[in-house]
């Protein structure tokens, strides 16, 4: 893993010893005559071997050595503007390019922007370009080896990335390694065995880093969540020796007191199920592992949180998390029980593991009373929404068009992609309950969008609200470089778009 340093390139070029450059051209009619340009810019003394090859249709990368040693490499990379190339091309591609070369000795990586005009169909500006780019480098060079015995020591490497407005680059660099900082968090949360991220430990690790930024913290230990009768989270909570916990975080942003604009008041709610044996109703033991990162919307929102405060993104944003272990014991919660939540409403248990919308029955109860502009929650929610939509992709659930179609247009731009699925009243037939104001699961018809009507029944119904399940895409697939080894963190550039998209 390296120790990630950014500039923004300077007009005058200096390479330091151990260098390499990476330049682009793009596979057009111009391609032989540009390829000459750069042999003649880097003296570079190639073979008819290497040119042949690289202006064929199968080699789209050349990586030689200078003649000069200055720079010691060139990376040509050619790209193909066709109906395969997307907005993530650079992220992925600068992701797999870290992963390759982590193990060699470099010191710096010259980064050249290629011409915005070749792509300006799919990114809004050359700067998102150029945070795809960042982001990519930085996905691709995250790792989680906390708990190995032998560590890969952090290597420093500076990478300098060249375009014409430098003080412009400048500022992107930051607001990108803010984010990114953010995801890394999110990341790690992700990762962390469960043994070592029990309730209480994941609220002290998340307040010790959003004190830092001024983020009010509130937390409600197991007392204060039973004193607020929040008793779907009590109960999912109960099976375990570590008991749950209800953490609050609120960022607010200073403006000026003669600014007249009001400040746009938004609840982010994230599933905190540190981990899910699926209670009584027991997971089988496949994969139950993976269940560690149940808690993935707490990472997302607390995250997001961080990098909102960061980059000081005007916006008055709440993270409501609930936080619990779903195991099985003599005090676990049962199918058959009926919960009385904080809003009320009651809930007929019909299977233990679906536990994760129970808890954010008093969550979203607890955001509906701060009364926010919109509600969006982040939840692991689902095994039908990965049946419906794949590993890629996650389901968006909203009773406002508006909010949906910025969330759909951000999940575009940054390659977390959502995609909506329907929320019509015909589905609460499917979780109603003879004895209850609701049941905590359907038939095995539509799951996905009967969890999302349950989480709609503790949403005010005045307030815009969304709600994204994440099942797929947070936890680790070949999709995408830079998804295949470790849980995601997806969602928080996805928050992080649509929160600049709205207060623009």
């Amino acid at each position: 893993m390296f120790e990630l340093n950014f500039h923004s390139g300077k007009k005058k070029i200096t390479y330091g010893n151990l260098s390499v450059v990476i330049r682009f051209l793009v596979d057009d009619n111009y391609l032989k005559k540009n390829f000459t340009n750069l042999e003649k810019i880097y003296n570079l003394n190639l073979s008819d071997l290497h040119r042949e090859n690289f202006l064929s249709k199968e080699i789209n990368q050349l990586r030689v050595s200078t003649h000069t040693s200055k720079p010691d490499e060139i990376i040509i990379k050619k790209i193909k503007v066709d109906e395969k190339f997307d907005a993530d091309y650079f992220r992925n591609y600068f992701s797999e390019t870290i992963q390759k070369i982590k193990t060699e000795k470099l010191n710096s990586i010259h980064l050249f922007v290629p011409n915005f005009t070749d792509f300006k169909k799919y990114f809004e500006d050359e700067l998102y370009l150029i945070q795809t780019i960042i982001e990519g480098i930085y996905l691709g060079n995250y790792s989680f080896d906390k708990y190995k015995s032998e560590k890969s020591s952090y290597k420093k490497i500076e990478i300098f990335l060249y375009s014409e407005n430098e003080e412009a680059v400048k500022k992107t660099i930051q607001r990108t390694s803010a984010l990114m900082n953010a995801v890394y968090f999110a990341r790690d949360l992700q990762n962390e065995p469960s043994n070592e991220l029990t309730p209480e430990i994941f609220t002290k690790l998340v307040r010790s880093e959003a004190i830092n930024r001024n983020i009010k913290v509130t937390i409600f230990d197991e007392k204060e969540i039973e004193r607020r009768k929040m008793f779907g989270l009590l109960s999912v909570g109960k099976g375990s020796i570590n008991k749950p916990r209800f953490m609050i975080l609120e960022y607010k942003p200073q403006v000026k007191k003669n600014k007249k604009s009001k400040l746009n008041k938004i609840a982010l709610v994230g599933k905190g199920m540190t981990f899910d044996s699926g209670g009584i109703s027991l997971k089988p033991s496949k994969s139950m592992g993976e269940m560690k990162n149940d808690m993935a919307g707490a990472a997302v929102v607390a995250a997001s949180l961080l990098a909102a405060a960061d980059n000081k993104i005007p916006v008055n944003l709440f993270g409501i998390i609930p936080l619990a272990e779903n195991m099985p014991s003599g005090s676990a919660f049962k199918p058959g029980d009926v919960i009385r939540t904080s809003s009320g409403k009651t809930i007929e248990i019909e299977d233990t593991d679906a536990e994760g919308r129970v808890i954010l029955s008093d969550a979203l109860d607890y955001a509906s009373k701060l009364k926010p502009d919109q509600i969006i929650d982040f939840a692991t929610l689902t095994g039908s929404c990965v049946v419906a939509l794949g590993e890629f992709v996650a389901g968006l659930f909203s009773n406002s068009d508006e909010l949906a179609n910025h969330i759909y247009q951000s999940g575009l731009k940054t390659y977390e992609r959502v995609w909506r699925l329907p929320i019509w009243d015909d589905y609460f037939k499917l979780i109603e309950s003879e004895i209850a104001d609701v049941k905590n699961l359907g038939n095995r018809w539509a799951g996905a969008i009967t969890a999302a009507k349950f989480l709609e029944k503790f949403v005010d119904k005045k307030i815009k609200w969304a709600h994204l399940d994440i099942a797929g895409p947070s936890i680790h697939h070949n999709f995408r470089s830079y998804t295949n080894k470790y849980m995601t963190a997806f969602g928080v550039r996805l928050v992080y778009d649509y929160l600049n998209r709205i207060t623009k």
